[in-house]
């Protein structure tokens, strides 16, 4: 199911290999800076509403 992709396998490879490794840290830092905001969120809220 792999193509033969002859003397370019190297550079293809490497190109998906490099867009996989930058979708996850792209995912990463997009899910710790959502619980970073919500953690901040919660925080002013508190602050807000006298709550704790």
């Amino acid at each position: 199911m792999i193509p033969d992709l002859g003397k370019h396998a190297d550079t293809v490879l490497s190109a998906y290999g490099a867009s996989i490794v930058l979708l996850v840290l792209l995912v990463l830092f997009s899910v710790l800076r959502g619980r970073r905001v919500r953690a901040e969120m919660k925080k002013m809220e508190k602050r807000v509403t006298g709550n704790g």
